[in-house]
């Protein structure tokens, strides 16, 4: 994985967290993804045990959308098919793509680091089987044997995601992803601080439409729809064929109190499972050299390794 071990990292102090926006694609089937940087890094995990990362890392703003998946079929032939929310009035372009199981979200991000030259994140056998990557490929890597250290884009990792759902860029902790310790209204659309997509709403709201944000800025990880982990339900990334985490809540759940809290993951899904409401947001790095690192906006200098603010 390409890690930015960096000494010092730019924090922005402005009330609106940068977007960095990464392209693919070419002619009428061009798309973007939108990104926010999450630093801290060498952070302590929160008391559920989660959300230490060692790296500045990229987290998608949003989750995946149907435009999104649509150009990448085209550009790519990778064939995934998301659900059909017309019932709903949830079908659009800007509206996430659900009914993606772990293999199809992994096909996907390998599209976009192939289509860049790169690596692909994850490993499939001419068969279309995922396969872990082994001491024998470039790019293996020891500690996730899921994950090609040669990717600029992946899934996120539970430590990934739970950092960008619940953390803050002052080391804060929080119960919720918008920021707080206290649970979200729901609402059926909107951006207002301390709300999400829940509460047995009509159906899911466009991404750019998916609640309150989280400290570092993302918005949906407290519902709209589930999101898969990379990372396997025991954390190992060893067998293939694991279960794999899926986090936030949906659009369609009645009690946020739980499912989008802090204090919970559900390890209960094959990496097979195609359920209506379950979709994904991406993660990656800039490249080295990118400015992108460079949060505007009032900054300042400031020492790695912050001390840790306990609630």
């Amino acid at each position: 994985m390409k890690i930015l071990n960096l000494s010092v990292f730019v924090l922005c102090f402005s009330a609106k967290a940068q977007t960095i926006t990464e392209t693919f694609g070419s002619g009428t089937n061009i798309f973007s993804i939108d990104f926010v940087a999450v630093g801290n890094p060498g952070n302590l995990a929160d008391t559920s045990g989660w959300g230490s990362v060692s790296y500045t890392f990229l987290m998608g703003k949003y989750e995946i959308t149907q435009g999104q998946i649509t150009k990448a079929n085209t550009l790519g032939g990778l064939g995934l098919d998301f659900s059909n929310w017309s019932t709903i009035g949830a079908n659009g372009p800007n509206y996430p793509a659900g009914g993606i199981n772990w293999f199809e979200a992994a096909k996907f991000v390998n599209f976009l680091n192939t289509s860049r030259g790169l690596s692909p994140a994850y490993k499939f056998d001419s068969g279309g089987k995922f396969q872990t990557w082994t001491v024998n490929d470039v790019g293996y890597n020891p500690a996730n044997p899921y994950r090609n250290s040669g990717a600029q884009f992946w899934l996120p990792s539970g430590h990934e995601w739970h950092k960008a759902a619940f953390g803050s860029p002052q080391g804060t902790w929080y119960d919720y992803p918008t920021g707080s310790d206290t649970k979200p209204t729901g609402v059926s659309q909107g951006t207002d601080p301390g709300t999400a997509i829940y509460n047995g709403v009509p159906g899911p709201a466009p991404v750019e439409l998916s609640g309150g944000p989280s400290a570092w800025g993302t918005f949906g990880q407290g519902g709209n729809v589930y999101e898969w982990e990379e990372t396997s339900a025991d954390a190992s990334n060893s067998n293939p064929d694991a279960a794999r985490a899926i986090r936030s809540g949906s659009w369609n759940m009645g009690e946020l109190a739980l499912a989008a809290s802090s204090s919970y993951r559900n390890i209960n899904f094959g990496p097979q499972a195609t359920v209506s409401d379950f979709g994904f947001r991406v993660a990656g790095v800039p490249e080295p050299s990118s400015p992108s690192l460079l949060l505007a906006g009032g900054a300042v200098l400031l020492v790695l390794r912050p001390k840790r603010q306990m609630k």
